[in-house]
């Protein structure tokens, strides 16, 4: 066996995790990787029953899920909450990164399969994050309720849906004066992506503040909640994907 190849052996996931994060310029704690590591061991044990990632390697892992998620730590938009929702959480991104990192902040992860969130309570508990609470619904039916409509400070979202589409699932969360960080795949696909979904977002009380380049893969679209989202948005369920505003 080849010395570089004892090294990659060798490897533990926290190392994974620090060695990845400081390439990336993330400042962590030694506790903060301990949480991170064993999410993500929990992760990949788990994949292995349900399908949480497409992503099976530590490294990769770290890359693909940590640093991308972490993009939004350093914004404005994120540094002066409280309250945070993650749409669309799927395995816990970005919102259990994010979480890790900002203890102070109160996170709500939203899907809408009851399994993903069962195993994210059992690995939050399992890994010590106790500022995570799940949430089992579709957006357009939790947003028209009144104790989670306008009642968060921001919400981010890694979730696949046209801009237009992610609005109108979106900003009726928001609170007059919060954001919405979408994390977009960046080119001329997210450009067109955007002029067209300028309306929907207008219509809703949002504002495209600015899309910052984010350490991952994703770029951070960045909305601003101007004004209350009209009462009749979020459309019933189906509507927002099938008849884009």
């Amino acid at each position: 066996m080849s010395e570089n190849s004892q090294k990659t052996v060798s490897l533990k996931s926290s190392d994974y995790v620090t060695l990845g994060l400081k390439k990336a310029g993330i400042e962590v704690t030694k506790k903060e990787v301990e949480k991170l590591s064993s999410y993500m061991d929990g992760v990949l044990e788990w994949n292995e029953k349900v399908n949480l990632t497409a992503i099976k390697e530590p490294d990769e892992f770290v890359e693909k899920h940590y640093i991308d998620s972490l993009a939004a730590l350093k914004t404005a938009e994120f540094q002066d909450v409280e309250t945070v929702l993650d749409l669309g959480t799927g395995g816990g991104f970005p919102g259990i990164p994010l979480a890790i990192m900002a203890p102070e902040k109160k996170f709500t992860l939203v899907d809408s399969l009851a399994k993903r969130l069962k195993i994210i309570d059992e690995l939050s508990a399992k890994c010590e994050i106790y500022n995570v609470e799940t949430l089992h619904g579709r957006a357009e039916d939790l947003a028209q309720k009144e104790e989670y409509r306008e009642n968060f400070d921001l919400v981010v979202s890694r979730a696949v849906a046209e801009m237009s589409v992610l609005a109108e699932y979106a900003l009726p969360f928001v609170k007059v004066g919060g954001a919405l960080i979408a994390y977009k795949t960046a080119g001329e696909k997210l450009d067109n992506e955007l002029k067209a979904a300028a309306k929907a977002i207008r219509l809703l009380g949002g504002e495209l503040i600015r899309s910052k380049k984010g350490e991952g893969d994703h770029t951070l679209v960045i909305i601003k909640k101007n004004k209350l989202t009209p009462a009749k948005y979020p459309r019933k369920a189906g509507t927002p994907k099938k008849e884009p505003l």
